[in-house]
């Protein structure tokens, strides 16, 4: 038999999370090796558990889950995602303007391939969430990637936006709070980022899965509460803010659609409705998940991120401790629970970044991803996820800095 390559689709497909780095590490474990693993934003492994009640009403309702609901989910359940974005002034939206999905995973690439014909360009910050990279790829489009300032707290760079606006330009990505970096925005920078939207007539895709994860007392603000004119497409779930990876439980809202939006975006609609049709449906247990959780009001993030609170500490302690290290340095996060970490070239000239965290594996039983799995444009980052107990997360950051120090000036190619 002839050789079966894979499609041309997946040419420039790369999600480096799970990627050759992690499969060297099941290796490892393989040979009966513990991994210290900081590389994937999954709470339920490190001992986070979803809400006793969301459990529960999903366990209540198993019985009815035998059968498929609507294509776009249970009217209830829109519903029920409808007032709670009304009660975050997200107004215009109807039950039908709501997509319920096996994860917002699930809905972007829904969300791409309705939207993208070859060559259509989407703007999609650096570093990004990779997920929106591949996805943009995948469709056919051509993903174009904006600089966030680390130097700003790792914000936008709206000067670099505007350069990368072109005819082919059809949408813009916000990750708010952000993966990998933290980032929270301001409002005022959000205001700008809706008028760019609406000068070059662009749909605004808005991932907010972290919108409850949240530090220092601050508050996040959706995009799509600060337009009806502006056609937006807010993304959230149950994976983060409800601890709930597992369940596959996500939504997508379109808002924005005042005045002629909504014949605008007629046939952008039909695309959706289309591959949620083929899809037959998202996970029933799910979608009654969905439902406990937003009657029940608020998750159980608020009181992970408050002072006292679990993230809250392993947050203060792996910032402490990587800073604290010669040569490395990384913004404290505002939000979720990962750290975008720098390390000085001059320090550690790293050439590849690649190699450069599986040497660390190899050598330090840690695993990380490099910066580059995020489509940041410099071998001198690496994202680390701060959900393990802080005993752990202290010896991999111990690990990490015996490892720098041993390999301080070592070209890395």
């Amino acid at each position: 038999m002839k050789p079966v390559p894979k499609s041309e689709r997946l040419k420039n497909v790369h999600y480096e999370i799970r990627g050759p780095v992690l499969a060297q590490a099941r290796q490892l474990e393989a040979e009966g090796h513990h991994i210290i693993k900081l590389n994937l934003g999954n709470p339920g492994a490190f001992g986070f558990t979803a809400p006793q009640r969301i459990r529960q009403d999903m366990a209540d309702h198993l019985s009815e889950a035998s059968g498929y609901s609507d294509s776009k989910g249970f009217i209830a359940v829109r519903e029920a995602i409808q007032q709670m974005l009304a009660g975050r002034q997200i107004t215009g939206v109807t039950p039908d303007d709501i997509y319920v999905g096996n994860g917002v995973s699930e809905l972007i690439m829904v969300a791409m391939q309705a939207l993208l014909n070859p060559g259509d360009q989407v703007l999609i910050p650096a570093p990004d969430y990779p997920l929106w990279t591949a996805a943009v790829a995948f469709s056919g489009g051509m993903p174009v990637h904006y600089l966030c300032d680390e130097q700003s707290g790792w914000l936008p760079d709206l000067e670099d936006m505007r350069a990368r606006i072109t005819p082919r330009t059809r949408a813009l990505v916000i990750i708010n709070p952000n993966n990998p970096t933290g980032a929270l925005y301001p409002v005022s920078l959000l205001r700008d980022l809706v008028e760019l939207a609406r000068t070059h007539e662009l749909i605004i895709f808005a991932d907010e899965i972290y919108d409850q994860l949240i530090y220092d007392g601050a508050s996040h603000t959706s995009v799509a509460a600060l337009s009806n004119d502006v056609p937006t497409v807010t993304f959230c779930g149950l994976s983060k803010n409800y601890l709930a990876c597992g369940y596959r439980a996500g939504w997508m809202a379109i808002s924005g659609l005042a005045g002629v939006g909504r014949q605008c975006m007629r046939g952008y609609i039909d695309g959706l409705n289309v591959i949620s049709s083929m899809r037959l449906c998202s996970n029933v247990p799910g979608q009654y998940a969905i439902l406990g959780a937003l009657k029940s009001g608020n998750s159980m993030a608020q009181a992970l991120v408050a002072p006292g609170g679990r993230l809250f500490g392993q947050r203060e302690q792996a910032v402490t401790q990587l800073n604290a290290i010669e040569g490395v340095s990384c913004v404290k996060p505002k939000a979720a629970f990962y750290l975008f970490v720098r390390l000085d070239p001059a320090w550690y000239p790293v050439k590849n970044d690649t190699r450069f965290v599986l040497d660390l594996l190899l050598q330090e039983h840690v695993l990380l991803v490099q910066g580059s799995g995020f489509n940041w444009p410099r071998p001198d980052h690496f994202r680390l996820v701060f959900l393990p107990p802080v005993d752990e997360l202290h010896e991999a950051i111990t690990r990490i800095a015996r490892f720098l120090g041993r390999n301080r000036g070592r070209v890395v190619v």
